[in-house]
């Protein structure tokens, strides 16, 4: 198919063209000089204000008014650090150094604010008084802060104190289990602690229970009077009446006197349980001197009164030693109370101790015990001597020397009296160097001493000093008449005039109808020769050698 003829064309259209307007007038105009820029507003102080009142407030909000980001950054941080500082609040506070430059910060951060704030014109004139009066109602925020932390750190101060009284309690409770003595540096802290809380926190809970504490402390520390133990409470009361000085009366109140009561009370108990022995009986004399005007003190004197009675009937008993011994001390005690107010009691004591010295030798006798039996009654004789026993203890006493190197001679006490009836003759003769002296005990008790046998020498056997004795003469002598019976005799010689003589005893029957001669010699050798009838000589050097020769008639 053939395409379609094209259309017909038109020649194009021309829009008429305008016609050109008359060009106007020319007119005149004068000139004009350049436009002058708009004024920017003036530096607002209250915007100066505003950012130094909100740096202050530790936030930096001064330095975001001023869109100074990175400043209220640095305000940040600088906050932070004394929050991980400060918190959580401690007794001693924020370290001084860090208040004074966290403080020098924010006057610093203030005054840069408002530095810049007079630098930075403010366009809208009601934002800097909302700002002013923002930074103002922030302050408080600090000032808040500054008063909680404040009370914070008084709470930690009061819950350490509390710790503190907590502590020293417990050391007081501990301390009530043990002796004073052990315990005396516990109730030392402890008081410190007491005293502490007292004088440099007057105002805190832990000082408003101190009273409390000291009543409790005050019944510790005398546990053991109220537990009877009159002596162990001593050392504690007295320490106890020392605290006034240290602590103050008008602290202490009535616990100032509190403990003197009851230290008379312990002075007197343990004093009267202690008479008789070396110290016990001192703490009267201590009662009477620090509470004379006691009740305690009045007791003092019928206590060492009874003291001296009740002993004085145990000298009758099974230990009159003992007895004598407390007397003694009893007597010690009364003389060494104040104002003279044992006078007549130490006079009573030492009566008694009179009469127990010689019930103690005899019981010692009686026991075995003779050379404390000899030592007892020679000073009984030595001290009492217009007492009517003195002559009877020396007879004892030298019964007592004779047994203690004769047991025999101890079996019973000497007689009293020698028995009546005829004497015999027994001569004593000295034939050897030195004095000697001749105690002799048996029917009848006594002693003599025989001068030095002046030229008289040392044997060396027996034979050698029984052959001198028999042919020798003018010896010193003495004689004696005897009741018949059993005798023992101890002889001793002054060792001085010899050297390394021992006594010897012998003990010999003196019968009816006989006439007797004891000579005694020195025998120094090794070989010693027998000597008929004599009792108990032995083979040793250095013996007086006692040969009982008879002469008999």
């Amino acid at each position: 198919m053939a395409p379609p003829p094209p259309p017909p064309t038109t020649p194009p259209y021309a829009p008429p063209l305008p016609t050109a307007a008359p060009a106007p007038a020319p007119t005149y105009s004068p000139p004009t000089s350049p436009t002058s820029p708009e004024p920017r507003p003036a530096p607002d102080p209250l915007q100066a204000l505003a950012a130094a009142l909100l740096n202050l407030t530790g936030v930096g909000l001064g330095y975001v008014l001023l869109k100074q980001w990175l400043l209220a950054a640095l305000c940040w941080a600088a906050t932070a650090a004394l929050l991980i500082v400060a918190l959580p609040a401690e007794v001693d506070g924020v370290p001084g150094g860090v208040l004074i430059g966290f403080v020098a910060f924010l006057l610093l951060a203030a005054a840069d604010g408002a530095r810049r704030a007079l630098r930075t014109h403010q366009s809208r004139p009601l934002r800097a008084p909302f700002a002013v009066g923002l930074g103002l109602a922030l302050l408080a925020v600090p000032a808040g802060g500054v008063v909680a932390y404040d009370a914070a750190r008084d709470q930690a101060v009061e819950s350490m104190l509390l710790d503190r009284l907590a502590k020293a309690d417990r050391l007081v409770t501990a301390s009530g289990s043990r002796s004073f003595d052990a315990a005396e540096d516990d109730y030392r802290s402890a008081l410190a602690i007491y005293r502490d809380l007292g004088d440099d926190h007057p105002g805190s809970k832990a000082a408003d229970r101190v009273p409390d504490r000291l009543t409790a402390y005050y019944k510790s520390v005398a546990a053991p009077y109220d537990e009877r133990e009159y002596c162990d409470a001593l050392k504690p009361l007295e320490y106890l009446r020392t605290l006034p000085g240290s602590l103050g009366k008008d602290r202490l109140g009535s616990l100032a006197t509190w403990p003197d009561d009851r230290l008379a009370t312990s002075l007197y108990e343990c004093g009267s349980q202690g008479l008789g022995t070396t110290d016990g009986g001192g703490h009267l004399g201590r009662l009477l001197r620090t509470f004379p005007g006691s009740d305690q003190a009045g007791k003092v004197e019928p206590a060492i009164r009874d003291a001296i009675d009740e002993r004085s009937s145990d000298l009758k008993g099974a230990e009159p030693c003992k007895a004598t011994d407390e007397l003694r001390n009893i007597g010690s005690t009364a003389k060494a109370l104040p104002d003279d107010a044992g006078d007549g009691l130490s006079g009573d004591a030492a009566s008694a101790v009179e009469s127990g010295t010689y019930a103690c030798g005899v019981d010692e006798f009686k026991d075995g015990k003779f050379g404390d039996a000899a030592k007892t009654l020679n000073d009984f004789a030595g001290t009492y001597k217009s007492n009517g026993k003195r002559d009877r203890a020396k007879d004892i006493a030298i019964a007592a020397e004779i047994a203690e190197a004769r047991p025999a001679a101890g079996r019973s006490l000497p007689p009293a009296k020698s028995p009546g009836g005829g004497k015999l003759t027994y001569v004593l003769e000295n034939g050897g160097p030195g004095p000697l002296e001749v105690l002799y005990t048996g029917p009848t008790t006594g002693s003599l001493k025989l001068a030095s046998c002046v030229g008289c020498k040392t044997y060396t056997s027996k034979a050698k000093g029984k052959k001198a004795c028999l042919a020798g003469s003018g010896y010193p002598s003495k004689t004696l008449h005897l009741p018949p019976g059993d005798y023992h005799f101890l002889y001793k010689r002054d060792a001085s005039s010899v050297g390394g003589v021992r006594n010897n005893t012998e003990g010999s029957k003196i019968q009816p109808g006989y006439r007797y001669t004891d000579c005694s010699y020195v025998v120094t050798g090794g070989g010693l020769g027998d000597l008929d009838g004599l009792d108990g000589l032995d083979g040793l050097d250095g013996l007086d050698g006692l040969d009982s020769l008879d002469g008999r008639t």
